[in-house]
């Protein structure tokens, strides 16, 4: 699966737009990295639980958009991007969203 953040693919026509495809995951934090955060907010620096989290959240999802394109018949991802938001106090979403196309090499 070719991912990319552009709306086009240098070296490739785009035969078909298949249409908007998703990945989602929501990640909630344990308590134990919750006590760590707030006790490093007091002093500041990177919050390194969170990062390893957020990190196998967007691979997650990542994961789930290539399933959901190939699914459809897709062979690339074009303007592929990442959002998240809080759900509650401990939940994060992560959503990876693009637009799923047929490609061919020219």
């Amino acid at each position: 699966m070719i991912i990319s953040t552009m709306n086009d693919l240098p070296g490739y026509t785009v035969e078909e737009v298949v249409g908007e495809v998703f990945g989602l995951t929501v990640r909630s934090r344990n308590v134990g990295s919750q006590i760590g955060a707030s006790l490093k907010s007091l002093v500041g620096g990177e919050l390194k639980g969170m990062t390893k989290m957020l990190g196998e959240g967007r691979d997650h999802a990542t994961e789930r958009l290539i399933e959901n394109a190939e699914a459809r018949g897709a062979n690339a991802i074009l303007a592929f991007r990442f959002d998240t938001s809080e759900l509650g106090t401990t939940w994060t979403e992560i959503c990876a969203y693009g637009t799923a196309v047929r490609v061919r090499k020219v």
